[in-house]
This record gives C-alpha cells, structure tokens and sequence, in this order.
C-alpha cells in the first residue's frame, strides 16, 4: 500500500473511534432543537456539609411573627403588670413609672412597675355585690410628706372612704355612705387644690341622689380627714353637686378647675361636667349603644373614657364652656378588651386597667395594667 493509501486509512481509523466514542450517549434517538438552559441560578438541591442541617427551600421571605403571650408573660411593650383580678381604680405615683392599683373585688391594693412583680401594700374587706368593692383611689393631696393614699369601698355595709399608709391598717375617713343592691361604685380625684372629689353611687334608689341630707348620689369634697373642704359651696356641707346613679369615672384638669363624671343613669351611660355648686343635669355626652363608660382620664383640651362593653377608649374634645368640638374618636377597639380603670400620669401618659375576667374573654395574661400615649385618630358619630 502506498503513502496515500496509508493516510486515508489512518484518517478513517480516527473517524471511526470518534463515532464509536459519542455512540456512548443513551439517547441515539435525534432530538429536536430547543433553547439552552439560563445561565442563571435556579432553585434546587443544594449541597450538604456533613454535620449541618440543610436549608430548607423557600419561595417567599420568611417574616418573624408577633410575639405571642405565654402564662403571665406580655411582650406588649404598653402592658406594665399581668395576671391580676379585675382592676378597679388605678393611681399613678409622682414618678410616672409606676402605680397604685385596686382590684375591684379582692380589696387588693398593689403597686405596680414595669419589669418588676407586684407587690401588695394594703387589702381591704370588701363586698363586690352590687358594682361595689374596692373602686377608687387616688393619692394624698400631699403625698410627697405624708406618703398616704385614699380608696372608696364597699365595706362593713357601707360604702366609706378610707386613709391609707402603706403596710399600715386602712382607716376609716368618711363613712355612712348608703350600700343598696346596686349604685355601689364610686371614684375619687384630687382637685389640685388641697381637697378630695368623692363621685357616690345612689344604692339603688334615685330618691336618695336627690336628698340633700344623703351622701348617696353626689359629688363630694372633703379634706384629708374626711370633713368638708374649705370653700365648699354650702359651708359645713361635703356636697358640691347632686344627681348621680352609678359613678364609673372621675376625672379632670385642676389647673382650670374642669371635671367630669361617668355615670350610668336612666338606662343610658353618660359623661357629666361637675360645675361645684351646680346640680347634676344634662349630660355633657350620652351613647345611645350602652357601651360600657368606665373610668376616665381628661387634660384641658381631650377627655378619655374607657369603654368595658364596647371594648375601647372614646376620646373628646372639650371647650372651655363644657361643650366638644371636632368629631369624638373610638379606638383600641378589641385591642386589650373590656377597659375599666383609667388616669393621666405626671408625664401625660394615660395608664389603663382590664376587667376580662369580669364578663370579657381573658387571655393568660389577663388581667392587665397598660400604659399608653394619649389616644387619637378614628372616628365615630354623636349618640
């Protein structure tokens, strides 16, 4: 064979073994043409180091969800106190940062703090029948000296106003406030002028609210041992006004001597201005839908009201002639449930209690002292 017959074989040598190299693939079947996959990173299996768990595939980001309640544990950041009875009436102390807190029908009176437990400084013998119980509290005119604090009960048959020192026997200051099988709650302020408000229910009888030889029904005012206050309207007489049924709420700017009143009467909840002197007469508010007014907490220019039923706050704007501009709000709704107990702190904070173990849905951490910025925004019609 000569030179070029030895390089055609040698050439067909090579052709051959290429054939017979891609004759390998399993699929000798032709194939139609189609676009080449992207270049670009896809999802799939991804490589495992031994040791280490693998990553699970996710088509969405993964966003952490609310931190939820555990027993006694509240991650809100508005919740100051857990696990208490339902709350009566609450007092903020000097500092802003922690409170005095009454649970309705325990007697227990207990200051509460962020981050610390509460501790109990007094209990009173109550009776909870009728509204009654432990309903109001407020703190001594002077209490940077004296360090007392006051609260209405329903005790001993009676409804009373007692002095308290803290770790000390609660003492009797006023007394003979007429108990009946309803009207048995009552509020307290102090009027930034040296003297106590005291809000009582009528008992049950609306005849009493009218008579002015009974202390049911009224507001008072009385100094720190229970007397008439100085200035009093009627010299010698605690009765500055007239006309309640069943007092919810105290409330109201001493700087400008403007206070109101919640009351329950004539099968509609309502919100009173006290004018000392004046009798109680036409509301100030009404809610047609009966929805709860509880305690309150009022600045010059806004009036805060706790709604237990409708489970919110109602907020107003008063004027100085007593009547409200702009359009009311209703908010927080179904937020924390039933509202009971409210009051404006030093720092205008406004700190709130629960009653959801009295009528509501509790949740573990139920029931709760919050503490809040003032409410705004919403919005609701006149009833």
């Amino acid at each position: 064979m000569g030179r070029s017959g030895l390089l055609r074989l040698s050439a067909m040598t090579a052709l051959g073994a290429l054939v017979a190299g891609c004759a390998q693939f399993p699929d000798e079947h032709p194939r139609k043409w189609s676009e080449q996959p992207s270049l670009t990173p896809q999802a799939g299996p991804q490589p495992e180091i031994e040791g280490s768990m693998p990553t699970p595939e996710s088509k969405e980001p993964q966003q952490p969800g609310p931190a939820q309640v555990v027993g006694c544990q509240d991650p809100n950041p508005a919740v100051v106190a857990t696990c208490l009875d339902p709350i009566g009436a609450i007092a903020v102390l000097p500092d802003g940062q922690s409170a005095l807190v009454a649970e309705r029908a325990t007697g227990r009176v207990l200051r509460v703090r962020q981050g610390a437990e509460p501790v109990e400084v007094a209990r009173i013998p109550v009776d909870p029948s009728g509204g009654g119980g432990l309903t109001g509290l407020a703190l001594s005119p002077s209490y940077a000296e004296d360090q007392l604090f006051y609260a209405y009960a329903s005790t001993g048959g009676q409804n009373q106003v007692v002095r308290i020192a803290e770790g000390d026997t609660p003492k009797p200051v006023l007394t003979g406030i007429p108990h009946g099988p309803s009207g048995n709650a009552g509020a307290l302020f102090d009027d930034g002028r040296g003297a106590l408000l005291v809000a009582t229910g009528n008992a049950g009888d609306p005849a009493q609210a009218a008579a002015p030889d009974s202390l049911a029904g009224k507001v008072l005012r009385i100094d720190g041992f229970g007397k008439p206050a100085q200035g009093n309207p009627t010299p010698g007489s605690p009765i500055v006004a007239a006309g309640l049924a069943d007092p919810s709420g105290l409330c109201g700017s001493p700087e400008n001597q403007t206070f109101w009143v919640t009351d329950r009467n004539g099968g509609r909840d309502v919100l009173y201005r006290v004018r000392p002197g004046e009798p109680i007469d036409a509301p100030a508010w009404s809610w047609s839908d009966s929805p709860g007014a509880s305690g309150c907490a009022a600045d010059p220019g806004t009036v805060v009201v706790s709604l237990r039923d409708a489970a919110a706050l109602y907020t107003l704007n008063p004027t100085p002639d007593g009547t409200f501009t702009g359009q009311p709000s209703k908010v927080m709704e179904d937020s924390f449930g039933r509202f009971s107990a409210a009051t404006l702190a030093p720092d205008g904070l406004v700190w709130l209690g629960t009653t959801n173990k009295d009528g509501g849905s509790p949740i573990s951490s139920d029931d709760r002292v919050l503490r809040i910025e003032p409410p705004t925004g919403g919005a609701a019609g006149k009833d």
